[in-house]
């Protein structure tokens, strides 16, 4: 089978649909990957999509494909991808989340869990080859298909698990993705008064695209914050496994500085653990977990990668930049944007003013993320050649785990490539705005030494 090679990305499958995704591509991954579940002893695998318009046409030929190739198969419905991986953890250990995360209305895709682990790298590259070969499992009989409803078990579980010591009014904002469907209900039954924005599931995404990390996209939830007597807001993105937090005076308190607040929670109960971070995250992150007793941790960006660190050095929390958050402390380790925001606010709530606590969290001046728009294929490039001709004095210190990190006393650089898009991912922080100035152009400047038509556009903060 033809397949186009793009699609396979370092922590999952995704591209456009019709044109690299399509009903031929899951029913072919189906019997891909239910080939290599059985070769691990995995008899059932849990299915769930977002409320992608492409979703239900690619998870039923997903569930044909896997049913094909001899798996029995628990269909979960429209659900955000942490409740599969909640699936995946009760049900099943394998499951398939259908879905384009925050890409673009037009993506779709799939991230996978196979025998309870998140799988990348090359167990994505060699679903890609059983793929291309056809070489998947021809059994004697078929799996069989079962349907079942897994949001009132987690929202339960949730619930018996987190408790605010007070009431809290707070405003959703769930940008007509999928935790629209369920967040909600999760923070009214935890106690608190919650004023809707953008609820119904709806692939075009009609009012603003569900991404977080983007500050464009936190508008409407600043200005309800603005009108209304609700002390925070909380943000989703399409699939439901990121948080954003806004303050009630508009600040966007980015995933780093929540790590920070999550970190000394979970200190204070596992002292001297592993707490992991992405190199996206600000440089008064480590500081901090190691004020609260933890080790800090920085690894690559990725979801995948992050649970995988996680997993195998025995680490209760982890975070990345993008607002994906991972609590192995009292939940199962999975990036939950619900989950996340429901151990924000039992902290929070144990302060009369959540604000307060959040604007004294530690920060710098930073700039979002900026993306550099390159063709298909290159960012990669671009990083090996940044890699090779880096060169920064003393007290500079170089990172090449993920794309080029350079640290100084007073701020940061980073160059990666993304693994989702072809962009390199950009992201500058100093202590003072003159550090932010210098460091960015620095960076930049070596960026052009070897791309000189790179450009972005996005306002420092």
């Amino acid at each position: 089978m033809q397949v186009n090679l793009s699609i396979f990305k370092a922590y999952d499958i995704r591209g456009v649909v019709p044109s690299t995704i399509n009903e031929a591509l899951a029913e072919a991954l189906g019997k891909a990957f239910g080939t290599a579940a059985l070769k691990e002893g995995e008899t059932l695998v849990a299915v769930g999509r977002d409320g992608r318009l492409s979703g239900a046409a690619l998870s039923a030929a997903l569930i044909r494909g896997l049913i094909e190739a001899g798996v029995n198969v628990v269909d979960v419905g429209m659900v955000t991808t942490p409740m599969l991986y909640y699936a995946a953890s009760t049900l099943a250990t394998s499951g398939i989340q259908v879905t384009g995360s925050h890409n673009p209305k037009d993506y779709n895709g799939f991230k996978m869990v196979l025998a309870g682990r998140a799988i990348y790298g090359e167990e994505i590259q060699a679903l890609k080859q059983t793929i291309e070969a056809e070489s998947w499992a021809a059994p004697n009989k078929h799996g069989t298909l079962s349907l079942a409803d897994v949001q009132t078990d987690y929202i339960e579980r949730i619930v018996s698990g987190v408790a605010l010591e007070r009431p809290m009014k707070i405003v959703i904002d769930s940008g007509n993705g999928v935790a629209g469907a369920s967040a909600p209900a999760v923070f009214r039954a935890l106690g608190c008064e919650v004023t809707e924005l953008f609820s119904e599931v709806d692939g075009n995404f009609p009012n603003h695209h569900p991404d977080p990390s983007k500050p464009e996209n936190l508008q409407d939830l600043i200005r309800a914050l603005q009108t209304s007597d609700a002390e925070l807001g909380l943000a989703f993105d399409g699939d439901g496994d990121r948080l954003g937090i806004v303050t009630k005076d508009g600040q966007n308190i980015y995933p780093d500085r929540q790590m920070m607040l999550f970190a000394r929670d979970v200190l204070a109960r596992e002292p001297g653990k592993t707490i992991v971070f992405d190199v996206k995250c600000s440089q008064r992150l480590a500081p901090e977990i190691e004020a609260a007793g933890g080790v800090a941790l920085m690894y690559k960006t990725g979801h995948s990668l992050i649970k995988a660190k996680m997993r195998e050095i025995g680490s209760p929390l982890g975070g990345e930049m993008s607002g994906h958050i991972f609590f192995k402390d009292r939940w199962y380790g999975f990036d939950d944007g619900t989950y996340a925001g429901a151990r924000l606010l039992e902290i929070l709530s144990r302060s009369p003013d959540a604000n307060a606590v959040l604007n004294a969290l530690p920060t710098s001046f930073s700039t979002p993320e900026l993306n550099v728009p390159c063709v298909e294929g290159e960012p990669h490039a671009v990083v090996e050649a940044l890699i090779a001709s880096a060169k920064f004095d003393a007290p500079a210190k170089i990172s090449t785990i993920d794309g080029v990190r350079v640290d100084w006393p007073d701020g940061f650089g980073l160059i990666r490539a993304s693994n989702t898009t072809p962009v390199l991912v950009l992201r500058f922080e100093g202590q003072t705005p003159e550090a932010l100035a210098r460091i960015q152009a620095d960076m930049l400047a070596l960026l052009r030494s070897v791309k000189p038509d790179a450009s972005f556009a996005a306002p420092a903060h």
